[in-house]
């Protein structure tokens, strides 16, 4: 697989990664440890280099799993997770926490979850309104100048709040939702990553499943799935958003590809500096996403996607009110 480099920075990747979080949280049962290190080797096998965790998916559980997978290939992988909740006893809890000593203290936990020496790409999973952008920034610098973390990372950051970290301590990455079904980041974000110099990592990039056409309102999910609680995924709204999925998957017929495919190859047209993070606890869907990097989609191509998408208007929100106010600090 090619590489991209996340913005300005020194870091070269695959131009997908791979996300974890579903392996062990968020869509269900957690998927048995050998078979889903088995895809994340895999993942490895077919030139996948940069791998997306964090301390809550689970909590913790998703972070011994990757660093269990990938330590027989630890030199030649990135891994990213991130810090920024509230984690007692093993249970999330309410609200958020960037204290830089709290910060110091996910970092060493993380590293010896991971069973690694340098934590490769550290984000910061939600802003913290009771932080300074400014005091989080510092805390990871001190990381990297300690050489247990290589590059700053954010997560569904403002441009504001992006603009004042970076003036601190240099972004390499932001990770936020963007998919063809959520193009928000174009309005402010995207330019203003463009302008800085900074990557972009989108996650969710087949919207939450939704994309790749399995999904209908007719669909259930586990009791324990996220996406019970998502406005976007009601009955009502997966039946009027089926729409956007039809429109692409004439395009997609049309190329060959499957809509999936054709999702993951717009996201990757964008810009040379956006590496999707498409996530699966399936190999044949992992051989599904990786072969979208191959897909050239040309500029007609571009535009039949733009036509069919900007005639049907998304409806739902991505997130439940609670999680909505967590977003675009």
């Amino acid at each position: 697989m090619h590489k991209r480099t996340l913005g300005n920075s020194t870091l070269e990747v695959s131009a997908l990664g791979l996300g974890c979080m579903g392996m062990s949280f968020g869509y269900g049962p957690p998927g048995e440890k050998q078979a889903m290190i088995k895809v994340i080797r895999r993942a490895v096998e077919r030139g996948v280099t940069l791998f997306d965790t964090a301390e809550v998916y689970g909590p913790f559980k998703n972070e011994q799993l990757v660093g269990e997978a990938l330590a027989p290939f630890r030199p030649q992988v990135v891994i990213a997770t991130k810090f920024g909740f509230r984690i007692v006893h093993g249970e999330r809890q309410p609200g958020l926490d960037s204290r830089p000593e709290h910060i110091r203290e996910v970092a060493d936990a993380s590293l010896k979850r991971l069973g690694i020496e340098t934590i490769d790409l550290f984000y910061q999973h939600r802003v913290d309104p009771d932080v300074p952008i400014e005091d989080v920034a510092g805390a990871v610098k001190d990381l990297i100048r300690a050489g247990k973390v290589r590059h700053f990372g954010l997560s569904e950051a403002g441009v504001d709040t992006i603009r004042r970290a970076h003036a601190v301590q240099p972004v390499t990455a932001v990770q936020s939702e963007y998919s063809l079904w959520w193009r928000e980041p174009e309005k402010e974000l995207l330019p203003a990553l463009e302008a800085l110099g900074i990557g972009f990592v989108p996650y969710s990039p087949l919207g939450r499943g939704f994309l790749t056409g399995k999904i209908d309102e007719t669909t259930t999910f586990d009791a324990t799935d996220f996406r019970n609680s998502v406005p976007r995924f009601t009955p009502e709204a997966r039946k009027a958003n089926k729409a956007l999925v039809d429109a692409l998957a004439g395009i997609a017929a049309r190329k060959d590809v499957t809509p999936a495919q054709l999702a993951l190859a717009w996201l990757l047209a964008q810009k040379p500096w956006i590496v999707p993070i498409p996530g699966t606890t399936k190999l044949h869907r992992l051989g599904e996403n990786l072969a979208a990097a191959d897909i050239e989609l040309n500029a007609q191509d571009l535009r039949d996607i733009g036509a069919a998408t900007a005639r049907i208007s998304v409806q739902g929100d991505r997130y439940p009110e609670h999680l909505t106010r967590l977003v675009g600090r």
